[in-house]
C-alpha cells in the first residue's frame, strides 16, 4: 500500500500524532481514540507495513513508535510542490478562504437584518 493511501485515512494520521511525541501501546492509543483494540490493531498493522512505524514487545504488551524515516522521504517530494517565498498563493486553498469570508459575511448580514440593524458595517 503507497504511503498516500495509507495516511489517506484519518485514524492513521491521527495515530502517527500519538506517536510523534513518543512510544505508546496498544492500550494506551485505544484509550486516547476510543476504538476497539482490534481496529486500533488494524491500523497499527498498516502503518507498520507501510514502515511509518515499529513495534517492540515488552512483557505482554506491543510497544510502537513512529519512523520518521518515510515522512522524511514524503515531505521532500512534496517541497517541490510548495509555493516559492515570496509568491502569493494561488489555486483552491486560496478559492476556499474567500469563499469562508463571503460565508461569513452573509451570516453578519441575515443577523444584522433579524436584529433590526440598518447600519452598514454589520453586514460587511
Amino acid at each position: 500500500m503507497q504511503t498516500f493511501e495509507v495516511l489517506a485515512e484519518p485514524r492513521r494520521r491521527t495515530i502517527l500524532d500519538l506517536l510523534r511525541d513518543g512510544e505508546r501501546s496498544v492500550g494506551e492509543l485505544v484509550d486516547e481514540l476510543s476504538l476497539s483494540q482490534p481496529a486500533v490493531s488494524k491500523h497499527l498493522r498498516v502503518l507498520r507495513e507501510a514502515g511509518l512505524v515499529t513495534s517492540r514487545v515488552a512483557g505482554q504488551h506491543r510497544i510502537y513508535a513512529l519512523d520518521r524515516g518515510p515522512l522524511a522521504e514524503l515531505d521532500g517530494w512534496l517541497e517541490r510542490f510548495r509555493p516559492l517565498t515570496g509568491l502569493p498563493i494561488a489555486g483552491p486553498a486560496s478559492r476556499l478562504d474567500a469563499l469562508d469570508t463571503e460565508m461569513h459575511r452573509g451570516r453578519r448580514a441575515r443577523r444584522a437584518a433579524e436584529n433590526g440593524d440598518t447600519d452598514d458595517h454589520a453586514a460587511g
